[in-house]
């Protein structure tokens, strides 16, 4: 295991169970413990963790801080294409509709139906001019891209317009993206403009399939936009905890583990 992913694991694990110890994360990971120290000193340094003696307790604050579209999509960039694969078995049948968000895991899925000859009987609708562009120059038909407001850090379209126009539709499976998941505070994001676009297309959708790599599992965001027991399923990669993939199988909430 790279120790990129070990990190990313120990944060979720410690916003999770809210108190860690090296020794057992040592165990755990089969490394030293000073290799531990040293994952979460990084961690402590980028505000992730607090370090106490002994092991790291987790943040207590809700996070706020939001990141260029650039910066997100090249974050768990391989996690986000093994998720976005996973999440192609969650389609509708033909001539269904499909609602996507703007997030950049859904956009990794939004690449995969450019490239899928059934994408055409589809009628998809989103929120993100990115995944509108990428989809009509793939030459798909049937693309609604809701009107609004458009915020520039990360291209999603918010606002009334948009809330309203969602009011009148209904789609088969809606495709979500979250900047956190926790089993109390469900999902949430930085924003509250795209927090109603994301809720409003999860009320209106027969199924919720939420995109989530585990870099988010145990985070909070300030908005929550949704209870878990909004959501149907969720695609995460294999770094994700087995404390939460259980709890949430628990919860009868599908998990996906992309491989």
């Amino acid at each position: 295991m790279y120790a990129e992913e070990r990190r990313r694991q120990i944060a979720s694990l410690t916003a999770i169970e809210g108190r860690v110890n090296v020794t057992d994360l040592a165990q755990r990971f089969d490394v030293t413990a000073e290799t531990v120290r040293r994952d979460l000193a990084v961690l402590a340094h980028e505000g992730i963790i607090h370090r106490v003696h002994g092991g790291a307790v987790a943040t207590q604050s809700f996070l706020t801080t939001e990141f260029t579209l650039d910066t997100r999509s090249k974050s768990a960039s391989g996690a986000k294409s093994a998720i976005a694969r996973g999440a192609l078995e969650f389609l509708p049948d033909r001539h269904g509709g499909i609602f996507l968000d703007a997030g950049t895991t859904v956009a990794a899925l939004a690449d995969m139906l450019a490239e899928d000859p059934q994408a055409h009987h589809w009628s998809i609708v989103t929120n993100c001019l990115s995944i509108a562009l990428s989809l009509a120059n793939a030459g798909l038909d049937e693309v609604q891209l809701l009107g609004g407001t458009v915020r520039a850090i990360t291209q999603a379209v918010v606002g009334d317009t948009a809330l309203r126009t969602l009011a009148l539709m209904r789609a088969e499976v809606a495709f979500i993206g979250t900047n956190a998941l926790t089993l109390d505070h469900g999902l949430s994001t930085a924003d509250s403009q795209e927090a109603a676009v994301k809720r409003a297309m999860i009320t209106n959708a027969q199924k919720v399939v939420v995109l989530c790599d585990s870099t988010k599992l145990g985070n909070d965001y300030l908005v929550s936009f949704a209870g878990i027991d909004d959501i149907d399923v969720v695609v995460t990669d294999a770094g994700a905890p087995e404390s939460i993939v259980e709890a949430l199988r628990e919860r009868e909430i599908q998990v996906v583990i992309a491989s």
